[in-house]
């Protein structure tokens, strides 16, 4: 199999040039160029359609990030945008809030297993964090057990530069899977843990993410029980994609407080924490959280839009068939690829990990991601994929035929 020539990035590469000179790193956070491959993935986007992307440059790719999973249904759906142009002409921005607020939280409720009360806010990091205030105002206890990752803001953030020690010390992580360790964490810290929060499909960054071991969210949830610990789930990523209601619903395991986000709007800024009434009422008086931007209204029209569009299409059910199949075949071209590489996953989020079986997996991993980008297939090395309502069978199988002929490259290699 040929390598395939570099794609024509001049245009994202001037952009990104002139974008360091006025804003630290160019770009923020995971969408550095680092955290793809330098010099090969597009930097600067102009527009999608249904599960694709076009950069400036002009180069079309299937989607298999969706916006790091924000994209449940595909790009510039024309219901939601008309949901959205509708909301606009009423005004979307007063502070004070309107009835949509009332409408889409009920409709939420409805839906999260968890949910008997619910805050709307903008981001996962709002979410995640809003919950953290809510278990600490409702137990006077300040210590977090975690596992994965819940955004950016002080009390979770995973390089701690221009973090105080005395707030890093606050939150302690433990090994997803293991239930001992969890155990031991909570013994250690006896009656100074306000909560654990999980993201319930383990996914450390860079590693692969797995369906929960059988027992292991049942585990934990009688851990926080035992120890009087208020349980969070984290379903930025897995709620209105694992399953309408998230891996809670899928897996019948209830926390007392969950985080959602991404999916449930398909593309706009908008999360939510819900939860307990009991815990979720500290709200009211003994704990603040408030800003000028959560009752924007733009966001709560594309949210009900979505909700309407994945219950009618039955969307979930549709990936979920897709993926399962997509799967199967993945398995099937990695272990006949002799590639040392696994196959993880669920069917809504696939991956694929290149086992450290010698010092060249990082050179396989890169020159995969390479081959990949070049023939058009945008997926992440060190994040899991997503598959979306618009990708098309033919997208998937193209996506495949990518995948088996970067492996033949590889495999040619190395």
């Amino acid at each position: 199999m040929q390598e395939k020539p570099k794609l024509n990035l001049d245009k994202s590469m001037a952009m990104f040039e002139e974008a360091k000179r006025i804003s630290p790193g160019g770009v923020m956070g995971i969408r550095r160029p680092y955290n793809f491959v330098e010099g090969e993935y597009p930097i600067y986007l102009n527009h999608g359609y249904n599960g694709h992307i076009v950069d400036v440059d002009g180069n079309d790719y299937i989607d298999m990030l969706c916006a790091y999973g924000p994209i449940i249904l595909g790009y510039n759906e024309p219901e939601i945008n008309q949901a959205v142009i509708e909301q606009m002409e009423k005004g979307f921005c007063f502070s004070l809030v309107q009835q949509i607020q009332n409408e889409l939280i009920k409709r939420v409720i409805n839906i999260v297993p968890s949910a008997e009360m619910a805050l709307l806010v903008k981001t996962g990091s709002d979410a995640t964090s809003v919950a953290v205030r809510l278990a600490r105002g409702y137990s006077g206890k300040d210590k977090i057990l975690r596992h994965g990752y819940h955004g950016w803001h002080d009390w979770c953030v995973e390089v701690p530069g221009g973090v105080p020690t005395a707030i890093q010390e606050l939150t302690l992580e433990f090994p997803y899977g293991d239930l001992e360790a969890l155990e031991k964490l909570l013994k250690e810290n006896k009656d100074q843990v306000a909560a654990i929060m999980i993201t319930p499909i383990g996914h450390p960054l860079g590693q692969p993410v797995s369906a929960p071991p059988e027992g292991y969210l049942e585990g934990v949830r009688s851990l926080a029980d035992q120890y009087g610990v208020v349980l969070i789930f984290d379903e930025i990523r897995t709620g209105f994609r694992v399953a309408m209601g998230g891996a809670q619903e899928r897996y019948g395991v209830t926390p007392d407080m969950t985080t959602i986000g991404k999916a449930m709007a398909n593309g706009y800024a908008i999360s939510a924490c819900v939860g307990k009434s009991e815990i979720m009422k500290v709200a009211e008086k003994d704990v603040f959280i408030s800003s000028t931007f959560f009752p924007n209204s733009l966001e709560m029209a594309a949210s009900m839009k979505c909700i309407d569009i994945l219950e009618r299409e039955k969307v979930l059910d549709n990936i979920w068939e897709r993926g399962s199949k997509f799967l199967v075949r993945l398995k099937k071209i990695v272990a006949d690829s002799g590639v040392p590489a696994t196959v993880s996953g669920i069917p809504p989020m696939p991956f694929v990990t290149f086992d450290k079986t010698d010092h060249q997996y990082k050179q396989r991993r890169t020159r995969f991601y390479t081959e990949t980008i070049r023939r058009g297939l945008f997926i992440q090395p060190y994040h899991h994929w997503y598959i979306s309502y618009r990708h098309t069978d033919e997208d998937l199988d193209y996506a495949l035929q990518v995948i088996e002929e970067s492996l033949a490259v590889i495999s040619k290699i190395y």
